[in-house]
C-alpha cells in the first residue's frame, strides 16, 4: 500500500456529491513548499492535490472552505491527460482516508483540530477525549 500525507490550504468549498447512491466530499488542498534557489533566491512551488473523501460523514462538509488549513492523508492516484493544446499534462489526486481540520483564515469557532476518518466509528471516537482541565488523575501514573 503506498499512502500519502498532505498539509495545506483548502483552495476552495468543498463539494458533496452523490455517486452510485454514496456520498463523496470533494476537495483540493494547497501545498506551498519555500525554498532557497542555487542562486540564493527565495522561491515557492505550490503542489494542488485533488482529494475524494468517500464517507457518510458528510457533517464535516461546513467546515471545508476556502482557506482553511488541513491535513489529509489517503492514497495517491496519478492522472495523465492531454491538454487542448496537445501537451502531456498530469494531476495528483487523494483517495482521502483521513482528514484534520488544522486551522486556518476565518477559522470562526471551528475545533482546531477535529478529526474524521474512514475507520469505523468506535475506533476513532474522540469525543470522550478530556480537556487538559479535565484530567483528575496524576500525569505521572504511567501504566507501563
Amino acid at each position: 500500500m503506498i499512502k500519502m500525507q498532505v498539509i495545506g490550504n483548502l483552495g476552495k468549498d468543498c463539494v458533496v456529491n452523490t455517486v452510485n447512491g454514496k456520498n463523496v466530499i470533494n476537495f483540493t488542498v494547497a501545498h506551498t513548499e519555500k525554498y532557497r534557489d542555487s542562486q540564493g533566491n527565495n522561491q515557492e512551488k505550490t503542489t494542488w492535490v485533488d482529494c475524494a473523501y468517500w464517507t457518510d460523514r458528510t457533517a464535516l462538509s461546513p467546515y471545508l472552505t476556502k482557506g482553511k488549513q488541513v491535513f489529509v492523508e489517503g492514497t495517491p492516484e496519478v492522472r495523465s491527460f492531454t491538454r487542448q493544446d496537445g501537451t502531456a499534462g498530469a494531476s495528483l489526486s487523494l483517495r482521502v482516508r483521513e482528514v484534520q481540520l488544522l486551522g486556518g483564515r476565518g477559522e470562526g469557532g471551528v475545533p482546531s483540530a477535529s478529526s474524521y476518518s474512514s475507520a469505523p466509528a468506535a475506533a476513532t471516537s474522540h469525543s470522550s477525549i478530556p480537556t487538559p482541565g479535565e484530567i483528575t488523575e496524576p500525569i505521572d501514573d504511567l501504566p507501563f
